[in-house]
């Protein structure tokens, strides 16, 4: 079955304006996924690699692109396709706490890692 890389991107502000009923079953329905064996966790602090050459490694603390939302945390999902990876993620916290929820496709070197 497909994989699917999911990154939520929300933040407590709108959290927090979201009906309490509406993120409860957010709630649930991410610990469902998480029951069915969905690999799903909170973000933590990025660091950046670079190894230009493979002549020195150089870390720097902190994401490499900027959204006007945080990223809140991620998911591997299973999916038949991008239709039903969008279901499984549309009532998520992030997606209904006014937020937004990226898919990405995932191609393994087994898919040629090719689209």
């Amino acid at each position: 079955m497909p994989k699917f890389v999911t990154i939520g991107y929300g933040d407590q502000e709108g959290y927090d304006r979201t009906p309490a009923a509406i993120r409860n079953a957010a709630h649930a329905h991410d610990a469902k996924l998480q029951n069915d064996g969905v690999l799903m966790g909170i973000a933590g602090k990025p660091v950046l690699v670079r190894n230009h050459d493979a002549a020195r490694v150089e870390t720097t603390n902190g994401p490499f692109m900027k959204s006007p939302l945080p990223i809140a945390g991620f998911a591997i999902i299973e999916a038949a396709d991008m239709a039903e990876a969008i279901d499984m993620v549309s009532r998520t916290p992030c997606a209904v706490a006014h937020g937004v929820v990226e898919v990405w496709p995932l191609f393994t070197n087994a898919d040629g890692c090719k689209p």
